[in-house]
Order: structure tokens, then C-alpha cells, then sequence
């Protein structure tokens, strides 16, 4: 009998010790926005979805899971959003998400940085996206600002009418 209450006590000692150390899940509001622009071009992806657990005072244990939905880009020109979805850039109907997955996160002078997998079609490359998390209260904002270089992913033939280098600007605002 002693036995058994002295292992439901180890149990619930661990138990109590992992809840304490659990890394913050944030919820992604609906007002995210995910712009891009190069030359020739610029527009917004509309949908997003992931995963945000992240804490300031736990960067070892935070990750940061990101997935855009290719077909909800919308370049304010419907031929434009046509092409894009097409085989020659984004080919949508085989590779409908561009993804990005944390696998760490460090505190930086002015903000943080998030290194990790992005995926674009069939290209994954190892990247370091800045980001800012901005909190009050129950509710936060991860702002971001970075480019790639679309060629890199196989996104459209290198050179012609669309600049090479994407800018992407983030901004999304999550809730406890």
C-alpha cells in the first residue's frame, strides 16, 4: 500500500512539473496577413494555419509551424493568380502548401530568429526567418519581414518579367 502512494506521489509530482514547464500554445487570430512583392509583382496569400508554442523564457522548447495554402494567393489579377498556380511556378494542384517548421529559436537584439525548414513545391532549404513578439496581456503578435530568392524553389524561370528576390511581410496576431 505504501508502495502505491509513494508512486502516485512521483506521479503526481512529475505530472505538476511538466504543467509548469509546458511552453505557451498561442491560438492564430483571423486577421493574419502574409504579403509578398517583388518586381513585377506582389499580392497576399489569404489562408494560413499552424502551430505557435512559444515562450519567451522557454526558446529551447518553442516551435514555430506554418502552412500557407498556394491557392489562396490572390496578386489583384486573376489571369496573374492563374499562371502563378500553374505548373511553371507554385503547380498547385502537386504542391498545394508552402510550409515552415521551427527547430530553434534564439533571443536576437531586436527580436528573435527562427531557424528552421521551409518548403516550397518539392524544395526544402534550411532558413532563418527575424521575427518580433509583441504581448499584452492574453493576446500576442509575431511580426516578420524577410526575403527569399524564388529561384531557389524552383519557383518560375530565373530572370524575366518577375524579380528574383520575394520580400515577405508577416504579421500574425495569436490569443492565449
Amino acid at each position: 500500500m505504501k508502495r502505491s502512494i509513494s508512486l502516485m506521489a512521483l506521479l503526481l509530482l512529475i505530472g505538476g512539473v511538466f504543467s509548469f514547464t509546458q511552453v505557451k500554445t498561442w491560438k492564430i487570430g483571423k486577421d493574419y496577413s502574409v504579403d509578398f512583392s517583388a518586381k513585377g509583382v506582389n499580392g497576399i496569400f489569404k489562408t494560413l494555419s499552424g502551430t505557435v508554442n512559444f515562450d519567451e523564457a522557454k526558446l529551447s522548447e518553442s516551435k514555430l509551424v506554418f502552412t500557407i495554402d498556394v491557392n489562396s494567393i490572390n496578386t489583384g489579377n486573376g489571369l496573374q493568380n492563374k499562371h502563378a498556380l500553374g505548373d511553371e511556378w507554385f503547380n498547385a494542384d502537386k504542391y498545394p502548401n508552402i510550409k515552415f517548421t521551427s527547430s530553434s529559436i534564439e533571443k536576437k537584439e531586436k527580436g528573435y530568429i527562427a531557424k528552421g525548414k521551409l518548403t516550397v513545391k518539392d524544395v526544402t532549404k534550411e532558413i532563418s526567418i527575424p521575427f518580433t513578439f509583441t504581448k499584452s496581456g492574453s493576446k500576442g503578435k509575431i511580426s516578420s519581414s524577410f526575403s527569399i530568392d524564388r529561384s531557389t524553389y524552383n519557383v518560375g524561370k530565373a530572370g524575366g518579367d518577375v524579380g528574383n528576390t520575394i520580400k515577405i511581410n508577416i504579421a500574425i496576431p495569436v490569443t492565449k
